[in-house]
C-alpha cells in the first residue's frame, strides 16, 4: 500500500501544482480585465499573461506565508527558529540580556543605515562590550 500511495505522489503533486497555478492564474485574468481597465485605463490581459504576472510578483515578492526575514514575528525558516529557541533557553539569564542588547545594537538603525552584522553574531557571550572612541 505504500508503494503505491509513494508512486501515486509523483503523479499527484504535479497535478495539484498546475491545478492551482490555473485557478490562481485564472483568479488573478478576472480580477484584472474586471477592475484595472476601468480604473486605470489598461488593457485586458490574457490567461497567460495573468499566470506570468502571478509568477513575476511570487519571484518578486516571495514565497511562502507572509512576514519575510524582516517582517517581524514569526518570519524566518522553522529550523532557524527552533535553533534559537534551543539555544536561548539554554543560556544563563546574564547571557540572554546580553544577547538581547547586542540583537538591539545591531538593528538599530543609526544616520547611516543599520548597526550591521559581523561573522560571529552568535559568540556574543565571550565578547567584551566595544568601548566606543570619541
Amino acid at each position: 500500500m505504500k508503494q503505491i500511495f509513494y508512486k501515486g505522489r509523483f503523479i499527484f503533486i504535479p497535478i495539484a501544482v498546475a491545478a492551482f497555478l490555473s485557478i490562481i492564474s485564472y483568479v488573478v485574468m478576472q480580477l484584472w480585465n474586471c477592475l484595472l481597465p476601468d480604473v486605470l485605463h489598461v488593457t485586458t490581459i490574457t490567461f497567460w499573461q495573468a499566470m506570468g504576472i502571478f509568477i513575476l510578483c511570487k519571484i518578486l515578492f516571495g514565497f511562502g506565508k507572509g512576514g519575510g526575514w524582516r517582517g517581524g514575528r514569526g518570519g524566518g525558516a522553522p529550523w532557524m527558529r527552533n535553533k534559537m529557541e534551543e539555544r536561548f533557553k539554554s543560556m544563563t539569564p546574564e547571557q540572554k540580556e546580553k544577547f538581547k542588547q547586542k540583537m538591539r545594537d545591531r538593528t538599530a538603525c543609526g544616520p547611516w543605515g543599520s548597526g550591521g552584522f559581523d561573522r560571529d553574531w552568535d559568540k556574543f557571550d565571550t565578547e567584551e562590550p566595544k568601548k566606543e572612541t570619541e
